[in-house]
């Protein structure tokens, strides 16, 4: 069966937790997750500078390492990103900022690839709210 997950809450939520655990478990179930969807406050699970406190599980990191091994596509959506401070290189460019932070691993775009998500997979799971 083929996932993909939109996750709306912070990284230090329990919900942004629980995406990652149902993630891991579909995987090791041998299910695909086709893309995991950040939007709302989940947009801070794009940033490549947050830094969790020590002794505290590394949600962040924890997606980074699920991906690599799995290789599903994780997105940030645009606006809410842009609202959030979480850009790339592209959109601090565009908005004559002197830095960015997104992390390479994930992408930047629209609500098109939410919609694209949910046609491509045979079941779109929302955590957070």
């Amino acid at each position: 069966m083929i996932f993909s997950l939109l996750v709306l809450s912070p990284p230090s939520s329990q919900a942004s937790l629980s995406a990652y655990q149902f993630a891991n478990a579909l995987l090791l179930e041998k299910h695909s997750l086709y893309r995991v969807f950040f939007y709302h406050d989940a947009a801070y699970n794009g940033s490549s500078i947050q830094c969790i406190g020590q002794g505290e599980f590394d949600v962040i990191k924890a997606w980074d390492t699920l991906q690599e091994q799995y290789e599903f596509d994780r997105v940030v959506c645009i606006a809410a990103g842009l609202k959030r401070g979480i850009i790339n290189e592209t959109e601090a460019l565009r908005y004559e900022k002197t830095a960015y932070n997104l992390n390479n691993e994930i992408n930047l775009a629209g609500l098109g690839e939410l919609a694209d998500a949910t046609v491509k997979s045979d079941r779109m799971i929302t955590f957070g709210g």
